[in-house]
């Protein structure tokens, strides 16, 4: 690669790519990714001009970064199309919209300034996965990349369509009161125009853009943001408040008493809305969401299926895809609609949406909905540290242990174990609806550790107490960045 090139390459991820601007890839670095990428859609769409649709997130540096890659997918054939500011979701809905090929979202989501990236996909409503990612770096690597003759077009007013399909598809006969946060990120120019379109009250909080995130990151995970948000909700006696993160594909939910609800039991709880609508239906949750889902007897009555699937956006968006399940949901507020609520992918403000739906249709407050959920007892998700090297190896030793423990009947807590589950690490569960999960993380040198029980406080401590004895027999673990 010449001199001037940068492009460090640990910035590909197992679902998309990312950066420190300047010390870890340039603009050079950007147009090569560019050529990748045009090189990549080309052979898999067969086409010499592939139209792929562009946008980028309001950070300062966003729009220097598109124009570089687009510049690269130019100089490969590709006919590159032009959203401008957007939202990744947007992005995705676009390509639908104007039957593009594939798809490049310029945006390194909730990441501190400094941080650049890019969300692609090309088959429709499906983000690169871990093999397309590979097959991207390698191509970009070692700079195999297909020449032709692009082209570029900037798509007007996009913006305007996006925010009309989602509020003609969802108006509300309740007039919900609702804070809406986006810490200064992009979605502030969407989320509150969608939720007054659709019949809401808005209390804006951080709606307007400012790329230095004067007060806090726009992560819906960060509990400031949330902190915040509950204070909105309580000064403004609002029925529900939302928090959007930096490119709007998450959100997360803070009820009418100023109480974070976790995106597993929304999910539940969306599920059991739509459950009676939508009988039959499957539904996909991530391996680190409550077990309610599997037990639920409203989702049990209307004939419903949960499937307990891999971590991450991407996959539980292929499991969607290919289960043709009507929803998908992942504990990190990443949720997924299909037909006919959505196209597949994840979208923070059709998420807020279809709660906003709930509400619309009982004549209930926002946490006395939450309480007819059955109560549990769940750590937070713990990652103890491991070797990027090690940890899959660790995880697959442990598998082995807990499966011989299965069949020997050994009991932890009074328990024996009935149900182990092995599609991302080991999920073991026990006959009172109680599980633990150890899986290698997918962006760290850690493992991820969770423990839920729907029993007791002390039992889930207790499953938490024989996993970490199990971990620190390896001898291959180190801190936890946080523990119970």
């Amino acid at each position: 690669m010449s001199e001037n090139i940068k492009i460090d390459p640990y910035g590909f991820r197992e679902y998309d790519a990312r950066w420190l601007y300047e010390k870890n890839i340039n603009l050079l670095g950007m147009t090569n990714l560019g050529k990748g990428l045009g090189t990549q859609i080309k052979k898999h769409t067969q086409k010499n001009n592939p139209r792929i649709v562009v946008g980028h997130d309001y950070r300062s540096y966003s729009e220097e970064i598109k124009t570089a890659l687009k510049k690269g997918l130019v100089s490969t054939g590709c006919y590159v199309e032009d959203i401008g500011l957007s939202l990744s979701p947007m992005v995705y809905f676009a390509q639908f919209n104007l039957d593009a090929d594939a798809v490049a979202m310029v945006t390194a989501s909730h990441n501190e300034n400094g941080w650049t990236g890019v969300k692609m996909g090309i088959k429709k409503g499906l983000t690169h996965a871990p093999e397309e990612m590979k097959e991207l770096k390698d191509i970009t690597l070692n700079e195999e990349f297909l020449i032709g003759q692009g082209n570029e077009k900037e798509i007007k007013n996009f913006q305007q369509i996006y925010k009309e399909d989602l509020i003609n598809k969802n108006k509300i006969k309740k007039k919900i009161k609702t804070v809406v946060a986006c810490g200064n990120g992009t979605a502030g120019i969407f989320a509150p125009d969608i939720l007054r379109g659709i019949g809401c009250e808005v209390i804006e909080l951080d709606c307007n853009l400012d790329w230095t995130f004067p007060k806090y990151n726009p992560n819906p995970e960060d509990l400031e943001m949330l902190h915040e948000i509950a204070k909105s909700v309580k000064d403004n006696n609002a029925d529900i408040g939302f928090g959007f993160d930096g490119d709007g594909d998450r959100v997360g939910v803070i009820d009418n008493k100023g109480n974070e609800i976790f995106s597993d039991k929304i999910g539940l709880l969306i599920a059991r809305n739509l459950s009676s609508k939508h009988k039959n239906s499957k539904f996909v949750v991530d391996v680190k969401s409550t077990g309610l889902y599997s037990k639920d007897k409203i989702l049990l009555e209307n004939n419903c299926n949960t499937i307990y699937w891999k971590t991450g956006h991407s996959h539980i968006k292929r499991k969607v895809n290919t289960e043709k399940a009507l929803a998908g949901f992942e504990k990190s507020g990443h949720f997924f609609f299909n037909k006919p609520l959505g196209f597949g992918y994840d979208d923070g403000i059709n998420s807020a949406i279809q709660i906003c739906h709930l509400l619309d249709n009982q004549n209930k407050k926002m946490n006395e909905i939450i309480n007819e959920l059955p109560s549990t007892f769940q750590t937070p998700t713990m990652a103890p540290f491991c070797k990027d090297e090690e940890k899959y190896l660790v995880v697959e030793e442990l598998v082995k242990q807990i499966d011989t423990l299965k069949n020997n009947k050994t009991e932890i807590d009074g328990q024996v174990i009935k149900n182990i589950l092995t599609v991302n690490g080991v999920r073991f569960s026990f006959e009172d609806g109680s599980w633990g999960l150890i899986r290698a993380s997918s962006n760290k040198p850690s493992l991820v550790i969770v423990t839920e029980s729907p029993t007791s406080d002390e039992r889930k401590k207790k499953i938490f107490d024989f996993i970490d004895e199990l971990l620190q027999k390896t001898g291959k673990i180190g801190e936890y960045d946080q523990k119970i």
